[in-house]
């Protein structure tokens, strides 16, 4: 008896420990084990949405985070040009920021018969190779304009040839059209159309010859064209091949004769070298319309430089309106001049001038050409355009539509979506849409035609334009003769 209750008790003293001990240390051991996977699940969480978050700010263009942050971090970080390039590369990636909101109906402008979302477009110089097309569509731009494109590849002007002028928003550069050529531009343009795009025939064909090259609705693209630095300065060819190159992938082909980087260019915009080449270009356009089977027709624009004096201007209208197949002119192209308030130290770099001090000089010379030219040839405003009051100051001067360049690159991603905002916001002030404003513009200040009996066109009025030119040179006139009387003196 004693002996099995000794045994007992040596066994229950035995399974203590083997029994109760554990369980107590396997107790302790669970419970940071179960803190630890509830703050890990935590923590994952927070990172997720957080990156969720962060992905929605900023995948919209109107973050103040691309305006304040970013974009000032490239412009004081890298050079130039390096900046420009990282540019254009981020937008060609599908990872850029976007417009999320639809264009308000006030600002619906109509083009030769399209009617297009807004009046505010990129000029050509930020995406000179076509890379970022859709990019630069989905920032909210109703009109991308790529190039200026060359027949043959050429590396432009040596480097550094991009200047900032952050004290005067403005940029001066002398790229000289460096392009990769017509070939890789056009390989580009015909990657992003459907394959039945616009050669082949049939009900599928025709369908699409009604949409734009854009491939959006209420958008254009169009291609700049220039000429290769080795070509003969007064030869029209380059522009010829241009046209019939990309005629069917394009909206609209701007004819570039303005450009002041690149030797003997500007010479194209006096009144014979102009005529010759506004006819060439215009017959190959309407020879591609034949050749293809969607019947495109790509309007044909001129590019003009501010620098004209208003004789200048006067030959340029008149070589428009004889070649009888220009369908607009965009005013202007960059400037050589150096207005007397530029305090930036870059501002003696040679080149073309954009930005803030290019607007009075392109808004003097878009009012001359608009009473030069009939309603029928709308005007497209380039040059110093950063805010909504400028765009609509354009437009009382007569400006279909405008495009920004530099202030693009200040403002960054979200710069065309504030314009417009802006633009929308005075509109309703004054309880009118862009289109109106125009109108009433154009009607009021455009060359008036009418038809004689032989049915040829006749000029109702004298140009505005022509009076001031006189005016000016009698006022020249009169200098001239005052400093020689006082020579005689």
């Amino acid at each position: 008896m004693t002996t099995t209750l000794g045994l007992r008790s040596t066994v229950r003293t035995l399974r203590k420990p083997a029994v109760f001990l554990p369980r107590r240390a396997l107790s302790a051991a669970a419970q940071p084990t179960s803190r630890s996977s509830a703050t890990n699940v935590v923590y994952a969480s927070i990172f997720v949405l957080s990156t969720g978050l962060f992905a929605v700010y900023y995948s919209d263009c109107r973050a103040a985070l691309h305006k304040y942050v970013v974009t000032p971090v490239i412009r004081h970080t890298l050079d130039a040009e390096s900046a420009h390039k990282l540019a254009v590369r981020v937008l060609s990636s599908g990872f850029a920021p976007r417009d999320p909101l639809p264009d308000d109906q006030v600002l619906k402008t109509e083009l030769w018969g399209e009617e297009i979302s807004s009046p505010v477009g990129l000029a050509a110089g930020f995406d000179k190779h076509g890379e970022a097309i859709d990019g630069l569509f989905n920032l909210g731009f109703s009109w991308v304009e790529v190039g200026s494109v060359t027949p043959k590849p050429q590396p432009g002007n040596p480097k550094p040839r991009v200047f900032h002028l952050p004290d005067d928003s403005a940029v001066i550069n002398r790229y000289g059209f460096n392009s990769e050529g017509h070939a890789a531009v056009f390989a580009r343009l015909k990657a992003r159309l459907p394959t039945f795009y616009p050669t082949t025939s049939g009900a599928a064909s025709q369908s699409h010859g009604d949409e734009h090259a854009s491939l959006r609705p209420n958008a254009l693209l169009a291609v700049n064209l220039g000429k290769n630095k080795s070509s003969p300065p007064d030869s029209i060819a380059d522009f010829v091949l241009g046209v019939r190159t990309f005629g069917p992938y394009a909206d609209a082909l701007v004819i570039n004769v303005s450009s002041p980087n690149t030797p003997g260019l500007r010479g194209m915009q006096s009144r014979t070298l102009l005529q010759e080449l506004l006819m060439g270009v215009t017959a190959v356009r309407d020879e591609v319309i034949g050749s293809t089977a969607s019947g495109h027709r790509p309007k044909l624009l001129l590019k003009i430089a501010p620098d004209l004096s208003e004789s200048e201007v006067v030959d340029i209208a008149a070589a428009v309106r004889a070649s009888g197949g220009v369908d607009g002119v965009i005013v202007s192209n960059t400037t050589i001049q150096r207005p007397a308030g530029l305090s930036d130290p870059n501002k003696h770099e040679q080149g073309g001038l954009s930005g803030r001090p290019l607007k009075q000089h392109s808004l003097a010379t878009l009012r001359i050409l608009r009473a030069l030219l009939p309603a029928s040839i709308p005007l497209i405003g380039c040059g110093g355009i950063s805010t909504g009051a400028d765009a609509l100051e354009f437009a009382r001067a007569g400006a279909a539509a405008v495009q920004l360049y530099t202030a693009f690159g200040y403002g960054g991603p979200g710069t065309c979506r504030q314009i417009k905002d802006e633009l929308t916001t005075l509109l309703r002030r004054e309880g009118k849409t862009w289109q109106e404003v125009v109108r009433e513009a154009v009607e009021q200040t455009s060359l008036h035609e009418s038809r004689d009996r032989g049915s040829s066109l006749r000029i109702d009025d004298t140009s505005e334009a022509s009076v001031h030119l006189l005016v000016e040179e009698a006022e020249e006139l009169r200098r001239l003769v005052d400093e020689l009387a006082q020579r005689l003196d």
